[in-house]
């Protein structure tokens, strides 16, 4: 398969793809050992985890360098691959805290039974990660369900692929991780073969392709964890610090480029500082800088094709039912790679494909609001419920009003803050997502199936019980 270069536009990576033949040997030799990795103890494979994690380092500016190729974003793989050390550390450190399962005790139903419990992690899990944020997105689902005793089977996106060499380097120096943890190379073909040779399937990537997944896992009768698109909201209140709501909406909508699901995608601002907040935000917008020289700048190319075009068509569907653009406002090529400034559109409405489907990219378009119930009403109006945010000086308030938000997670007088905070659990609503939550201690926790032992400790009961007696 030839891979793109955002920043050139050439196609100069080639990926061999794994044949479904191969996915099956891979999964094959996972479930071989993973009956060894299960019955090892919890402190047993953190020890194989914090071997992981030196040679991890040992192969950090290999693996961030091929993610600055793939991404085009030099400072953002530096900040991943940090990212992926910490996460490490912490499931090291919470992962033990959290395998505790209950300690035998009498049935409240039948006092003669007494009740044991077991934690059964899931044989071989399956991991499906999307291009837009590489390894991070690959390894969130993989490290937990690795430190429950699950095998795993990962398929990284093949639009973003050259981070798997370094990655699979790290890997293979830890023979007990190599053994239980397989990289897939390859597309849909390699990834449905994935979805159908394991026990458990995470999927983060696109509504459209969730839905299939989710289908094909109901029908094999095993679980899917899915984490999928969004249209995150912003309601800027009246009495909102608009230095706090314009820095943090800015950068929430156009940071990693907007291609982010908690990047903000639409905002409402109340009526009375709405030409303010415009004002401030096209400014800042029109300041940001690109990173044409990828030694300098904020701001780098978009990195998938079909996205970009899906930016533009947006763009052009606003302008023809007569948005106005500010800033920005058009998918440029320079030196071959797509690049698309801040753009602020007004004059919007939810007859627009831009207000109403996702966009994954760095647009900003902005409605006034008269009431909070108007707001609110239209931050619901979308079949998506990832997250969202809402700007106040008021705390409680704000707090109110993110209660009556039906999204997963809400940052109150920030933006996007569920990629920095891993540790507060949520759900995705709507076609967000379904299943257990990858954040907080469910993260760990969603990888095992509980068993219960009933031992029973008088003498059973007899046919005697089923006697019919005459009243």
């Amino acid at each position: 398969m030839k891979v793109r270069n955002p920043r050139t536009g050439e196609y100069d990576y080639n990926l061999q793809e794994d044949s479904t033949r191969l996915v099956v040997e891979k999964a094959l030799s996972i479930r071989s050992a993973q009956k060894e990795w299960q019955n090892m103890t919890i402190t047993e494979r953190v020890a194989v985890l914090k071997k992981w994690l030196a040679s991890f380092t040992n192969f950090q500016s290999e693996i961030a360098g091929q993610l600055a190729v793939d991404t085009a974003r030099k400072r953002i793989s530096e900040v991943e691959t940090g990212g992926i050390i910490g996460l490490m550390q912490a499931w090291s450190y919470r992962a033990p805290q959290l395998y505790n399962p209950p300690a035998e005790r009498t049935s409240a139903s039948a006092n003669t039974v007494q009740i044991g419990q077991q934690w059964i992690p899931y044989g071989l899990v399956g991991v499906i990660s999307p291009w837009n944020f590489p390894l991070l997105l690959a390894l969130i689902d993989t490290i937990p369900a690795l430190m429950a005793g699950c095998g795993v089977l990962l398929k990284p996106s093949e639009v973003t692929p050259r981070f798997m060499d370094g990655l699979e380097k790290s890997i293979k120096a830890v023979p007990e991780l190599d053994a239980v943890l397989k990289l897939v190379r390859g597309g849909a073909e390699a990834g449905k073969a994935v979805v159908n040779t394991v026990d458990a399937l995470c999927f983060t990537g696109s509504v459209p392709t969730g839905k299939k997944i989710g289908a094909v896992c109901a029908e094999r009768f095993i679980p899917a964890f899915l984490e999928l698109g969004g249209k995150d909201p912003a309601i800027v209140l009246s009495d909102a610090d608009l230095e706090v709501a314009t820095d943090a909406v800015l950068r929430s909508c156009v940071g990693a480029t907007g291609q982010a699901c908690q990047s903000l995608e639409r905002i409402y601002v109340a009526e009375n500082i709405y030409d303010d907040f415009v004002e401030q935000i096209t400014k800042k917008a029109t300041a940001v800088t690109m990173t044409i020289n990828p030694e300098e700048g904020q701001m780098g190319p978009l990195i998938f094709e079909q996205q970009a075009e899906k930016i533009q068509e947006q763009i052009n569907d606003a302008v023809a039912k007569g948005a106005k653009i500010l800033s920005g406002g058009k998918v440029e090529n320079i030196n071959g790679g797509l690049w698309c400034r801040p753009t602020v559109l007004t004059n919007v409405n939810h007859k627009m494909s831009v207000m109403v489907e996702e966009t994954f990219g760095p647009l900003i378009p902005i409605m006034p609001f008269r009431t909070e119930e108007q707001a609110l009403e239209w931050a619901n109006d979308s079949i998506f419920g990832l997250s969202a945010s809402v700007f106040s000086k008021d705390r409680e308030k704000a707090i109110e009003i993110a209660s009556q938000i039906e999204a997963g997670a809400i940052s109150i007088n920030d933006g996007s803050l569920t990629n920095k905070v891993y540790d507060a659990e949520k759900n995705s609503f709507k076609e967000s997502g379904i299943n257990g939550s990858r954040m907080g201690d469910a993260g760990f926790l969603r990888f095992f199936r509980k068993k219960a032992l009933l031992i029973q400790t008088a003498h059973p009961e007899t046919m005697a019980h089923f006697e019919e007696k005459s009243s």
